[in-house]
């Protein structure tokens, strides 16, 4: 099903959170919405009382992260900004083409079947 799904759907994107896990085929863009929080936690966790220390702990981890870090950030944020834009509501959210959308079905797979069945009905 997944091929098929691949073959009639144009751009897949999947929207998300860590608490609402989805089975997505690797072509699929999958926005995790809570992807910035746990990127800002990872920065945060263990730093020491004082700001001006946890400060300097913070700007030490954003340069051994690199390139890497500044990109998982990056694509984060510009995720939650496109979410937004698709006028994604509920949680998970299956967009095809930017047009069509199933919401509350973790199997990416049946929700691409339904809005292929819809768009088939629709000519």
């Amino acid at each position: 099903m997944l091929l098929s799904a691949r073959a009639l759907a144009g751009e897949l994107i999947v929207v998300t959170d860590s608490r609402r896990p989805v089975q997505a085929p690797p072509h699929a863009r999958v926005i995790e919405l809570d992807g910035p929080a746990r990127i800002e936690a990872e920065l945060a966790a263990n730093l020491p009382a004082g700001p001006g220390e946890a400060a300097a702990v913070v700007r030490r981890r954003l340069k051994a992260g690199g390139t890497a870090l500044q990109q998982r950030i990056g694509a984060a944020y510009q995720g939650v900004a496109d979410a937004w834009s698709l006028g994604v509501t509920t949680l998970p959210a299956v967009v095809v083409d930017r047009r069509y959308v199933v919401y509350g079905e973790p199997d990416v797979a049946k929700s691409v079947a339904r809005i292929e069945t819809y768009r088939r009905a629709q000519r």
